[in-house]
């Protein structure tokens, strides 16, 4: 069956081109939305924009300066910050000046920094305020080859380090005088222009090569099966140096959309209302969030009766093309701005009850699937295919195979196409590892039925008995996510005397949820509550699926600064 999609989307060549077509078509329009200040919930917040010229004039100055400084051609340039504004000039002026931008984990430990900061082989580092002391660090012991610290929040140059602020004064200044140094580069799409660390420690954590073809290709690909415009803005919830974060920012200026930033985690309700966004890009974990937040709400007001009654009516409704649920459910989606049609959901498998829950509030969900070696968008439902439980369809650019499948079809998920990496930094082993010709092997588990692909686990995740049977954690995971009182937990295979594998469990509980069901704290009484559950699921298992250990604990999980849990770092504090 042939697919649908929007026909008419643009071609990018590179990130030059993206900004000078977009500043073209929406020039005045705002590309960001900012408040004056932090505001108190019940304020009238203040809000200033800054147009799309705006914005490109202060890329053009940051790329000329990075000239000036002697920056040269495929040079890297690493960043680490928090989203913000000054991020996204930064990324787009080390790439449109064709040299190679090295964005770093803000989250990360000082010797973990020091050591990408190594790795990197950078010249130079744009950083806000809260390194400077790791950078004074890295500088003085001469810990990398960095030469050039730019931080965002100095006004003045000061013992060493660059104003960013002086930069654009330099850069306008340079501009004005003729110099068209930067303005006249020209990029190389097929090279490296990104290299980003895959999350896992130090020692094991990869350095992916992406290029600006790969991204683009990603970009047009998203918008020829989701439909965005220039009406839309999006609220950033995930960290910038995540792909999926930076692909979704590319497609905002794109289709001439607003960016706004994120106060903070606690603040995603507040800012919801603040800067009414159309369109949430998030993952499971802020949504299961969101979800809860709303359902106390609605318990608070002893309406959870009503609710799920017209969730049931408003479902029949939807069956017959009349879609009443943003009338019915008004309240609920003015908590969240009042605007947001869509949400896409990726960088984690999401539990298909949440995905049903939010749908039945009236909030458009799509799952997406992907990894930064794919830049990152493999496959994700759209306006044109929607199915509980899976993540959508493959993108129009790319192929996809199952291989090495078993007895229920379940096998290695594989994918070709122009958005997958160039291979791993000075690794030809782990490149060699992944690659089979053009084919990619993820080290995913799915299966494809009817053109829409599923998720099973991880391969490297799969617990394998003696007796040669196969079990999915993620499966169990979902199942014990569904006890009261459950914050996360992970399923894991414990080596046994006769050298088989034991299914076992950890689970992270939620204090406040279990003084809520038994009315007190009391390690025992936790234990035995979840032991029970557990026992439930067990007599619907096969025995070889049966979870035989239980840990409780209200310790969280070691986890990625997108909220998947470290397995291995994990697997290895419990044994």
């Amino acid at each position: 069956m042939k697919e649908t999609y929007y026909e008419n989307v643009r071609k990018i060549t590179d990130f030059k081109d993206l900004l000078n077509q977009t500043v073209e078509l929406y020039g005045d329009r705002p590309a960001f939305k900012f408040k004056k200040r932090m505001y108190k919930k019940g304020e009238t917040p203040e809000f200033y924009s800054m147009s799309y010229k705006e914005y490109k004039h202060e890329i053009d100055c940051i790329g000329t300066v990075l000239n000036y400084l002697g920056i040269n051609n495929d040079e890297k340039v690493a960043l680490i910050a928090k989203d913000r504004y000054e991020w996204t000039v930064s990324y787009y002026a080390v790439t449109t000046g064709d040299k190679i931008i090295v964005p770093l984990d803000k989250s990360l430990p000082d010797n973990e920094i020091i050591s990408l900061a190594e790795r990197s082989e950078a010249k130079a580092i744009f950083f806000e305020e809260k390194y400077l002391d790791i950078m004074k660090k890295i500088r003085d012991e001469k810990l990398s080859s960095i030469e050039i610290f730019i931080c965002f929040d100095l006004e003045e140059d000061k013992d060493g380090f660059i104003s960013y602020k002086k930069i654009i004064e330099k850069g306008n200044e340079l501009l004005e005088k003729g110099d068209r140094s930067y303005l006249d580069t020209e990029v190389d799409s097929e090279k490296m222009t990104i290299m980003l660390f895959t999350s896992g420690t130090t020692s094991i954590s990869k350095a992916v090569m992406l290029s600006q073809k790969n991204i683009c290709s990603n970009v047009m690909d998203l918008l020829k099966v989701i439909k965005f415009d220039e009406n839309d803005g999006m609220l950033a919830l995930l960290p910038f140096h995540h792909t999926f974060q930076s692909t979704i920012n590319h497609v905002v200026v794109f289709i001439g959309g607003y960016m706004c930033f994120c106060d903070g985690l606690k603040y995603i309700q507040q800012n919801l209302c603040e800067y009414k966004p159309t369109v949430l890009v998030c993952v499971p974990l802020i949504l299961e969030s969101i979800y809860k937040r709303i359902m106390k709400n609605i318990e608070k007001q002893g309406k959870i009766k009503l609710v799920n009654n017209m969730i049931k009516v408003t479902n029949v409704l939807d069956k017959i093309h009349i879609n009443l649920k943003r009338k019915v459910f008004k309240e609920v989606h003015e908590a969240l701005g009042g605007n947001i049609r869509l949400i896409v959901s990726g960088a984690a498998a999401m539990d298909e009850s949440l995905a049903k829950s939010l749908s039945g509030l009236g909030l458009q969900v799509y799952q997406g699937y992907g990894l930064t070696e794919t830049s990152p968008v493999i496959a994700v439902e759209n306006d044109h295919a929607i199915k509980s439980g899976t993540v959508g369809k493959v993108l129009p650019s790319l192929e996809l195979k199952i291989e090495n499948k078993n007895e229920m079809g379940i096998g290695e998920i594989v994918v070709k196409g122009p958005s997958v990496m160039l291979g791993y930094y000075k690794n030809n082993s782990a490149t060699e590892e992944v690659f089979e010709g053009e084919w990619f092997h993820t080290g995913d588990l799915g299966y494809v039925e009817d053109g829409f692909l599923y998720i099973t686990g991880r391969k490297k995740n799969v617990i394998v008995q003696k007796n040669g049977k196969n079990i999915y954690p993620e499966e169990l995971e979902i199942l014990i996510s569904h006890i009261p009182g459950v914050k996360e937990s992970m399923i894991y295979g414990k080596p046994t005397q006769d050298g088989d594998l034991d299914v076992c469990v950890k689970i992270v509980y939620d204090k406040d949820a279990m003084k809520d069901i038994i009315g007190y704290i009391q390690e025992k009484e936790i234990y035995d509550h979840m032991k029970k559950y557990v026992s439930e699921i067990n007599k619907k298992m096969p025995p070889y699926k049966h979870i035989r250990d239980i840990i409780v604990t209200d310790e969280e999980m070691i986890k990625t600064t997108t909220g998947k849990v470290k397995r291995h770092e994990e697997i290895k504090k419990i044994l």
